[in-house]
């Protein structure tokens, strides 16, 4: 894999953490509106959530910051 790919990859999976990050954040809201914050499908969305933004911010310590 030559650099230029591998730059291209990181983009790649920088992207998909954040539409990943984005679509928790949705579907925990949907939750929320409807009520059920306190169930399992919720608490597996916020332990999810967590993980996505540690590793978004992970990124951004070496300077690739959202658009």
């Amino acid at each position: 894999m030559s650099d230029l790919e591998r730059l291209a990859a990181y983009d790649r999976m920088y992207d998909d953490l954040l539409k990943e990050r984005d679509k928790v954040l949705s579907d925990m809201e949907k939750l929320r509106a409807a009520g059920r914050n306190k169930g399992a499908t919720y608490q597996q969305l916020l332990a999810q959530k967590l993980t996505v933004q540690n590793l978004i911010g992970r990124f951004e310590i070496y300077g690739i910051k959202e658009k």
